[in-house]
């Protein structure tokens, strides 16, 4: 094997050459290369090889190119020409070698040598010429689809809601994951909810593979295309919000505050509504300012506030989603506890599926009941490890199930008074963990013997943790006279309609950090505390 990272111009790829040739080439030819490798003479051909695979590759990795290969139609043939040409020398070298192999005289190893480094590549320049027409091909193929989709998928949605444009392909290749595997064929923007059951039947029957995405803030690579011929539905156009409705949900006998989103409202605009009326949305995740409800429902978002109020699943009073058949289906909570899932004896979900017009039933109503218990591991706030939910429909699912166009949330009572407390340990981090234990246990429910900060007056409403290796990589400005930074950093929110009792928490709270080798800081006013939480995530650059 060379030493050279690369060898195929024009990659500024993640991708590696032995990635390039297998997916332009195949397994065979890469095994050939190896072999290869070893009786390089020059590297001449091998050099106007991996020119041809470099222009293929940056023209596959690059929409702007294609764009305007696909619009002129002389320059692509002038392309594929030049490609062709380049193979065309190097088949004209390897018959000269076999020329003058052919003038050796006797069977010795040097002549079965020679026989066997051209028939090898031979067959290498006849996967190579196979690739180029492939790739030639694939030019014509792309028209052809792209006037076929433009025309099934105007029928539904507007077409500019339409989008081929290298731009909008560059936009959806990736999440926040920066995974690039392929560029998505087409990415459509319907105006409305009503627009994506049709959308989804449509792209089925055109064979389109289907990706749903929101704010694209993901870290699990749920909105990475992985087959080049997909169609991302971004549903950030479905960012209608309703007032704050108090309802009688199912099963329950008293109204209770609830919010109706579109799957595209952004994270935040909910919970500045929320606080607008006194109320807390609880879901609350890094990325509020830029992800999305349905984003937050199909991962079951959690945040902050989840150590008080759970994560998204806890909070959700019903959602409606489109099935990969292009059917509608609705899932509501019945006798909703109104607090964290898991403890409930047992939640019901009711079932509702409907004909692509949202409205025709599409069989009778289905009744899931779950034990509570089993959507959470003793001690974890979510369960990562569980995707399956017990079968609940599109929580957790990231959109392999389908894809979510609205939920309606519970809304919880805010409470009078807030100390937002910032932990700095110095410590060795195996002293200093024991404390987000020992904080968690101050806030069990009405501890005995009661404390004056025990949850029956006083609540946590939010925790996050953060290491050394996140502290550095933000540039955590330390507030701590100590010039160093710390080893551990805890934000917590403390939250109660008693001011005292609220003080006496965040105080214990510090002493706790002290005996750790901690400072404490406490935060009161609504201005301070926002600080405390912004400088967890103030980056380098401020």
């Amino acid at each position: 094997m060379t030493s050279r990272l690369r060898e195929i111009p024009y990659n500024y790829t993640s991708f590696s050459d032995r990635e390039i040739v297998l997916r332009i080439l195949g397994d065979e030819a890469w095994d050939i290369i190896n072999t290869l490798r070893e009786e390089r003479r020059t590297g001449r051909s091998a050099q106007m090889l991996y020119e041809v695979l470099g222009d293929i590759w940056v023209v596959m990795r690059n929409p702007y190119l294609q764009d305007d290969l696909l619009a002129n139609r002389k320059r692509r043939e002038a392309l594929v020409g030049a490609l062709h040409h380049r193979l065309n020398a190097v088949e004209a070298r390897r018959q000269d070698t076999a020329g003058a192999v052919k003038t050796n005289i006797g069977e010795d190893d040097v002549k079965r040598s020679g026989r066997n480094h051209n028939q090898k590549v031979k067959r290498l320049l006849e996967l190579a010429a196979a690739a180029v027409d492939q790739f030639a091909a694939e030019f014509e193929q792309t028209l052809q689809l792209r006037k076929r989709v433009l025309r099934v998928l105007s029928r539904i949605t507007r077409r500019d809601n339409i989008q081929f444009d290298g731009l909008a392909r560059v936009s959806h290749v990736t999440d926040a994951t920066d995974w690039r595997v392929e560029y998505p064929f087409v990415v459509l923007h319907p105006d409305s909810e009503a627009e994506i059951a049709p959308l989804v039947r449509a792209c089925f029957s055109l064979k389109l593979t289907i990706i749903p995405r929101g704010g694209g803030t993901g870290y699990t690579g749920g909105a990475v295309p992985l087959d080049k011929f997909s169609a991302v539905i971004n549903t950030e156009k479905l960012d209608k919000f309703s007032e704050v409705e108090h309802l009688v949900l199912p099963g329950l006998n008293e109204p209770y505050a609830t919010i109706r989103c579109g799957a595209g409202v952004v994270t935040r605009r909910v919970m500045e509504a929320a606080e607008a009326n006194g109320l807390v949305f609880a879901v609350d995740p890094t990325s509020a300012d830029a992800s999305c409800i349905g984003g937050n429902v199909a991962m079951n978002a959690g945040g902050k506030k989840a150590v008080l109020w759970g994560t998204a699943l806890d909070n959700l009073a019903s959602w409606r989603m489109v099935t990969p058949d292009g059917l509608w289906m609705e899932v509501e909570r019945i006798g909703h506890n109104l607090g964290k899932i898991h403890d409930a004896a047992t939640a019901t979900f009711r079932i509702s599926r409907f004909e692509p017009d949202g409205k025709t039933p599409h069989g009778a109503p289905e009744m899931l009941d779950i034990p509570g218990s089993a959507f959470r591991k003793a001690g974890l706030g979510k369960d990562v490890t569980d995707k399956f939910l017990s079968g609940l429909p599109g929580i957790q699912k990231e959109g392999c199930d389908g894809i979510i166009t609205s939920a309606r949330f519970i809304l919880h009572r805010a409470h009078a008074h807030t100390r937002t407390v910032c932990l700095e340990f110095f410590g060795q981090v195996h002293e200093a963990v024991p404390a987000i234990v020992e904080i968690t246990a101050l806030f069990d429910k009405c501890s005995v013997p009661p404390t004056p900060f025990s949850t029956c007056r006083v609540f946590l409403a939010g925790l996050e943790h953060l290491d050394e290796r996140y502290l550095k990589a933000v540039g955590y400005a330390t507030k701590a006279r100590r010039g160093t930074r710390p080893k551990m950093v805890l934000v917590a929110d403390v939250v109660s309609d008693d001011a005292d009792a609220a003080a006496a928490a965040a105080s214990e709270i510090v002493r706790l950090a002290n005996l750790r080798s901690g400072e404490g800081f406490i935060a009161v006013s609504a201005e301070a505390r926002k600080k405390f939480w912004l400088d967890r995530a103030r980056t380098a650059a401020i």
